[in-house]
């Protein structure tokens, strides 16, 4: 396959990831404002959503004091941020433009429909109205995407580049929205907690729960109230939960295996040691040695192999 088609594949799934991922954080931070709690409180969180997307900085720039409008606004509409929803779906509908002729037409419809409504659900308001029926249209915009590709594309190197960048994205998301969340509360981790922070406490952890739609799965698996380092090992190490860090480099390690080429042995080598250090990994030793520490380390390495695979497989080799 050309690496500028496979460069179009990766980059389109990665931005509708992205988008749906932005939608997720944005929406448990509203559904989060809606609980009584202090402005201090309030801030921390907003402020959090920023860091997660290292957008502080270019947000501060433009609006200054960090305001909960203000800052959805800037995460779904403002075309000069690259990382909002609509830039996002802008980047995949442009990127599945280029290579038209490889997709399906469902895939494209479905990319092209995805941007049409978004423009028209903004330019009526619909955002303003109802923020989290909008989150939940964007989420569920991604699952179509997604759905519809694996549904049908030939299961061919177009679909792995696809997937490839949709794991990719959705490891360095989870790791962020997981860092940002614990860091905000770390003071309170293993303390003892009054029933008043408790209660807190169990509307912050299922609301991040419900962020990657994890919350039904929680109850499930471990049939007991939400702890924070159960959060952390079902978000981090459980191979069986679609949106935790071991899931997403299982998918990325079998996707990679099956574009692989001359020059890509140490790129799979390196996802392999990081997947096996999700495989291996017990939550203890993780909390142990900090859990700041040890995603900052992992989301490293995930950048790291972003820039390989790009390297390997998606920049054109000069002639």
């Amino acid at each position: 396959m050309l690496s500028r088609t496979a460069d179009h594949l990766f980059w389109m799934s990665r931005y509708t990831e992205r988008a749906e991922n932005t939608a997720r954080m944005l929406d448990v931070n509203y559904q989060t404002s809606l609980l009584p709690q202090s402005a201090a409180v309030a801030q921390v969180g907003w402020q959090g959503l920023l860091s997660i997307s290292e957008l502080l900085p270019a947000y501060g720039a433009k609006h200054g004091a960090v305001a909960p409008q203000r800052v959805m606004e800037f995460m779904v509409k403002d075309e000069s941020n690259p990382s909002s929803i609509v830039s996002c779906l802008r980047a995949a509908r442009e990127n599945a433009r280029a290579v038209r002729g490889t997709l399906t037409t469902e895939v494209w419809e479905t990319q092209n429909q995805t941007w049409l409504e978004v423009n028209r659900m903004l330019e009526a308001g619909e955002f303003e109205r109802d923020p989290g029926q909008f989150f939940e249209w964007v989420k569920f915009r991604s699952h179509l995407s997604r759905g519809v590709t694996v549904g049908t594309m030939l299961m061919d190197e177009a679909l792995y580049f696809m997937r490839l960048g949709t794991f990719l994205e959705r490891a360095d998301n989870t790791a962020r929205l997981v860092d940002v969340k614990f860091h905000a509360v770390e003071s309170d981790f293993f303390g003892a907690a009054s029933q008043k922070d408790q209660e807190y406490d169990f509307y912050h952890w299922s609301a991040i729960l419900r962020s990657v739609s994890g919350f039904e799965i929680y109850r499930k698996v471990y049939r007991d109230v939400i702890k924070p380092e159960r959060v952390a090992d079902l978000l981090i190490l459980r191979a069986d939960m679609p949106r935790s860090l071991h899931a997403s480099l299982n998918e990325v390690v079998s996707n990679l295996a099956m574009v692989a080429n001359d020059q890509s042995s140490e790129t799979q080598r390196r996802a392999g040691k990081l997947r096996a250090d999700l495989q291996y990994g017990h939550i203890e030793e993780i909390l142990s040695t900090g859990l700041h520490a040890v995603l900052t380390q992992f989301l490293d390495r995930v950048n790291e192999l972003g820039v390989r695979i790009s390297r390997d497989f998606l920049i054109a080799v000069p002639g």
